[in-house]
């Protein structure tokens, strides 16, 4: 009986204890932090040895394999001794994939993979596919594979679980865009990050597709330094392309094999720049798996946003508060800010992963006039901005900075939490400081 060991007990960690033991395996799971009692009670029903607040080496290093958490950096020092030993350290999604023979549509890029992923699944579900949405969304790929049959999955993929793949297929591989994100993870250097973003493409065959954005400087320059097998089907906003997906003057077209479909910008679901890239994107994605146009059409202008992504909470004595809890990187930040048409008040700050905040400059002097610092080191936010607005102040709380924006906000104006940063100073996570803050608006 191989010997499976799990480092990381989390979504993707129990995912894969599910999965492993069906299939045979001898599972250990070790976490050096608490276990959350709802992954505590799937381990235990199934009878699976787990340990927290520890890793106990001897336990670890004598496994046939071992599966990381896409959160724990390779350079750890279990992990190191792990690879010193032979001993194969792979994805939950490595793993996972080995039992299913479904298609594999899978979604990376710095930002928009959420939404991009997501509005695919609701395309394909929508026009009666049998799919399952999972990966860094949602349920766990494993868990998904353990426990259903299905012919589709759509994975949004980090950089972090494409670290650790390697004879994984993405059938159809969707790249967003490359913008400088983690790179504390990636030694401060951009062309490793996007040497990780492009091993999505490892293993495609003539059969499958590449999916990527021709306005995107990176993507478009590590697209062009490989010898890429899969056909090519790039999206872009500025020029006419004859096979992927274009605007023209207000209208959409996406064209595969010479058969175009048309559809106006004014009936799309998701408005403004980034969303238009998002909507091309899963639109080829769905012709490329045969979706019908209409059904595209459809899904296409009635998608409901994703949570924490540029959602509306409220409106109070005309004040509209939005919630972009999952911009964890100044790009993400531009698009919400390049989106919003009102004076703003910006929440922003958390855990900084090596941001370059002069591509803000432009947008925060027209368009930003009070700033609430909501991190624990704020330093480096108000450094660069003190000179372009009006206000910076702080908060410790999701609570404190609605109330401080709240105050300092005019009738009119947008209150805008769109962090820029990671969320682990202060919440649990991106969706925790969301729901905070979502909370706090309507304590008002």
């Amino acid at each position: 009986m191989k010997r499976l060991v799990i480092i990381g007990a989390g979504e993707s960690g129990t995912g894969t204890a599910v999965l492993a033991k069906k299939m045979g395996y001898e599972v250990f799971v070790t976490d050096k932090s608490a276990i959350k009692q709802k992954y505590k009670d799937v381990l235990l029903n199934l009878g699976i040895e787990w340990e927290e607040l520890t890793h106990t080496e001897e336990k670890v290093l004598n496994a046939d394999e071992v599966v990381k958490s896409p959160g724990i950096p390779s350079k750890v020092s279990l992990i190191v001794k792990l690879r010193e030993k032979g001993i194969p350290v792979i994805s939950e999604i490595e793993f996972a994939s080995r039992y299913t023979n479904a298609k594999m549509i899978c979604v990376t890029g710095s930002n928009g993979k959420t939404t991009t992923a997501s509005l695919i699944y609701h395309i394909l579900k929508k026009a009666d596919y049998n799919v399952a949405l999972g990966g860094n969304v949602g349920h766990s790929f494993a868990k998904l594979v353990a426990e259903g049959n299905y012919d589709y999955f759509v994975l949004e993929l980090s950089s972090f679980q494409l670290d650790d793949m390697y004879a994984f297929r993405a059938h159809v591989a969707v790249i967003t865009n490359i913008t400088p994100d983690h790179l504390d993870r990636y030694e401060y250097d951009v062309n490793k990050y996007a040497a990780a973003k492009m091993r999505i493409i490892q293993n495609q065959t003539s059969e499958d597709a590449l999916i990527w954005c021709k306005d995107d400087e990176i993507s478009a320059r590590e697209v062009g330094s490989r010898k890429i097998i899969a056909r090519q089907f790039p999206f872009s906003i500025h020029e006419k392309i004859e096979e992927g997906a274009c605007l023209t003057e207000n209208e959409l077209i996406i064209t595969i094999n010479k058969n175009p479909l048309n559809m106006n910008i004014e009936e799309l679901a998701l408005q403004g720049k980034h969303n238009a890239y998002n909507s091309m994107a899963a639109g080829i994605a769905a012709r490329l798996v045969e979706v019908r146009k209409e059904a595209i059409r459809e899904s296409l202008s009635d998608f409901q946003s994703v949570e924490h992504r540029l959602e509306p909470v409220g409106r109070i004595n005309n004040i509209d508060f939005v919630n972009d809890s999952k911009a964890t990187n100044v790009n993400s930040t531009w698009y919400a800010l390049e989106s919003i048409n009102t004076p703003v008040v910006w929440i922003v700050g958390g855990v900084d992963k090596g941001n370059d905040y002069t591509q803000l400059f432009e947008l925060v002097q027209s368009k930003v006039h009070s700033i609430v610092c909501l991190g624990t080191d704020n330093q480096k936010i108000i450094d660069a901005f003190s000179d372009k607005v009006e206000n910076i102040v702080e908060a410790g709380s999701a609570q404190e900075a609605v109330n401080l924006s709240y105050r300092l906000a005019k009738k009119g104006d947008t209150v805008l939490l769109s962090p820029a940063c990671a969320s682990f100073d202060l919440f649990e996570n991106y969706e925790d400081r969301g729901r905070q803050f979502k909370n706090a608006v309507r304590s008002l």
